[in-house]
């Protein structure tokens, strides 16, 4: 499945929103993966102005963002048995 098809499939957005949650309280994630998200989330949302060249909204930032967490820290827990009832 190419990444742009990825972006679009509501099967790829019903895993993001299953598995962030869980990620975001883990204890095998290290804080620095967690702050990659969560500061130019929380940054954006209180400084949207900052980049007006970029005609996303809020929540198209976030989406895009939730998507790229995701995939990044399952790629960096690859390695470790997860469980995300932790």
């Amino acid at each position: 499945m190419s990444k742009w098809t990825r972006l679009f499939s509501a099967k790829q957005w019903l895993h993001v929103f299953k598995k962030l949650p869980g990620l975001l309280t883990s204890r095998e994630l290290p804080l620095k993966e967690k702050m990659l998200f969560l500061i130019p989330v929380l940054a954006y949302w209180i400084m949207p102005d900052v980049m007006p060249f970029m005609p996303i909204d809020d929540i198209g930032v976030t989406l895009l963002m939730m998507n790229w967490f995701v995939s990044r820290a399952e790629s960096k827990l690859s390695v470790i048995e997860y469980d995300p009832r932790r």
